[in-house]
């Protein structure tokens, strides 16, 4: 047992608390800890825990991956995704470094008990609309056609006559409604009993959300921002304590989490297995803009796209059987960078389209006004893989908030 391990042993019920928590195997690279002294994992419970998470990671890649694609194309302003550019991806590591930290004071100074209570509250609004937005195009294609879909308008305005000026201009449907009410319940059970549940349904959410609504615009930038974040993962994994303080201490769905004793205790299982949101959405929008340019290759293959996702399940894999084999922290990054800019290099190298894959500008499918991304989101989530992108995955429900409320021009 380790220091840590003993001391945390030894410590009033809260500290306890924290042990438990991080009793768990975790897929982005934690070291392997029981649920309780005396608690061991099943070998099929552990291949249980790895295996859905490995699934509900490739979910959200898969369906946001072709949500993109319908994303780019939309003629409509207020439909197009956010366009991440090179500038804002050199910046990445430098604003999620500085983020990180900030939390890391952040629980030194103030009460871990009202920190998390804020974020509740902060996570339940952005949750409840990710949630929304990911179950409205099912929804709709379910909805039966007998029931009417009526149309609403919640308008706001200020002043009167001439001066009339319109604050709150919010368009929505029965369907919008009917995914907003059972996200909200969702909301609910979440912040009432933090069930792992609940916190896999909003971190789903977020990563879907994530790799439609945030684009690269060329394949340049993904390899500067994967790389500015394969450095930023092995330092704060490798460098210091400041990953695992914070993830110790954060209570979000800022990661997808599966019981390795569900088995033995079925849905009160609390030995978590869990997967930064980070290692999915960063990987997950290069997986996306190289399936945009296999469209725009128009060849009807999606060569790209398959190689990248291929390469992830590889890297993935591979995390969690270093980390298993050494029982030592591994940034997932560390395995998921290489494999997933190295897979398709090798494939466009094999296919002589390396400059045109490279030359490739992913905002020349949608309008020429499309956003750039003026505030790049920032990195948070669990331990030794922090990349969980907390704010990357606000800004995409709350982009997608932005463009149902859209206020008055000035």
């Amino acid at each position: 047992m380790s220091e840590v391990e003993k001391a945390l042993s030894s410590a009033p019920e809260p500290a306890a608390a924290i042990l438990d928590a991080l009793n768990a195997t975790e897929s982005n690279g934690t070291k392997a800890l029981n649920a309780t002294a005396k608690f061991v994992a099943t070998p099929e419970g552990t291949a249980l825990a790895y295996g859905s998470l490995v699934l509900m990671a490739l979910v959200p890649i898969f369906f946001g991956a072709l949500r993109s694609v319908a994303c780019s194309k939309s003629k409509n302003a207020s439909d197009m995704p956010e366009t991440i550019t090179s500038r804002d991806a050199a910046r990445f590591p430098i604003i999620a470094s500085c983020t990180l930290f900030g939390l890391y004071l952040f629980f030194k100074v103030f009460s871990q008990d009202y920190i998390n209570l804020l974020l509740s509250v902060y996570f339940f609004v952005l949750g409840v609309l990710a949630l929304s937005h990911t179950m409205s195009p099912l929804l709709s294609k379910i909805f039966p056609a007998s029931v009417p879909n009526k149309q609403y308008q919640l308008l706001f305005t200020q002043g009167a006559d001439e001066a009339k000026e319109e604050i709150i201009n919010y368009e929505f449907d029965t369907n919008n409604l009917v995914c907003l009410l059972a996200s909200s319940v969702v909301g609910v059970w979440y912040v009432l009993k933090k069930h792992w549940i609940a916190n896999n349904l909003f971190g789903l959410a977020f990563a879907l959300n994530g790799v439609e609504l945030l684009h690269l615009n060329n394949v340049s930038t993904g390899c500067i921002l994967l790389g500015g974040l394969f450095v930023y993962d092995i330092f704060w994994v490798f460098g210091t304590n400041v990953m695992v303080t914070v993830a110790k201490s954060f209570e979000a769905p800022i990661k997808l989490v599966f019981p390795q004793d569900l088995l033995e205790k079925g849905l009160d299982a609390s030995n978590f297995a869990m997967l930064g949101l980070g290692d999915i959405v960063i990987p997950g929008i290069f997986i996306a803009l190289l399936l945009r340019f296999d469209v725009s290759l128009k060849k009807n293959s999606r060569t790209y796209f398959c190689s990248s996702f291929l390469a992830y399940i590889f890297g993935l894999g591979l995390t969690i059987f270093v980390m298993h084999t050494f029982k030592h922290a591994q940034p997932a990054l560390l395995y998921l960078v290489p494999a997933c800019v190295g897979f398709p290099v090798v494939v466009a190298l094999f296919r002589g389209e390396l400059s045109e894959m490279f030359s490739y500008e992913s905002s020349e499918g949608v309008l020429p006004a499309s956003p750039r991304l003026a505030t790049f989101p920032s990195i948070s989530g669990s331990p030794a893989s922090l990349a969980a992108s907390m704010d990357a995955v606000s800004m995409a429900t709350d982009y997608y908030h932005r463009r149902r409320l859209q206020p008055a021009a000035m």
